[in-house]
């Protein structure tokens, strides 16, 4: 031992950076190149000051774990359960975007072209039911109409039968 009772590496070890559970830091992390116009004293005394303040975010750290803990507990207690906090969350959301002027106006927007698609849709109906009604009046239509059941009966008497074929019990009970 020395005189004094200090150690032989004792003046040397006082320039090694230790983090709070005194563990060695590397150099970067100490900061071993001080900035500019910055005195070793003030640099010790902003690393003693960030040990300090990163201890304290470590017990608030803790204090927060502890406390959600204790929330937990409690909603445990009084059955709230995870999935029915999710279903209150999902339908208060849903009640807030119901109740923003966004979904109201788009609501109101769409209501009004689904009413004019639905109008516009009945017209197009109206308007095809017309046209064939008045195709169906019209002379092409007629004369179509009056040729189609002569050839009908013309084939019926090539086979030398005089009415309509009605199908008989096996057929009737085709599957297509």
């Amino acid at each position: 031992m020395e005189p004094g009772g200090q150690g032989l590496l004792s003046d040397t070890m006082t320039d090694v950076p230790v983090d709070p559970s005194g563990c060695r830091l590397p150099a970067d992390a100490a900061g071993a190149g001080l900035p500019e116009g910055m005195t070793e004293a003030e640099a010790e005394e902003l690393r003693i000051e960030l040990v300090k303040v990163e201890e304290e975010i470590l017990t608030l750290r803790q204090v927060l774990a502890a406390k959600e803990r204790h929330a937990a507990e409690l909603k445990r207690k009084l059955g709230q359960t995870t999935l029915n906090q999710l279903k209150m969350n999902l339908s208060k959301s849903l009640h807030e975007v119901q109740m923003s002027n966004a979904y109201k106006k788009t609501q109101e927007t769409l209501s009004t072209a689904g009413q004019k698609t639905s109008a516009a849709l009945s017209n197009v109906g109206s308007v095809i039911s017309r046209k064939l009604g008045d195709m169906r009046n019209s002379a092409t239509f007629k004369s179509f109409e009056e040729r189609v059941p002569r050839v009908s009966t013309d084939s019926h008497e090539e086979n030398g039968s005089q009415s309509l074929h009605s199908p008989d019990k096996s057929q009737d009970s085709a599957p297509f």
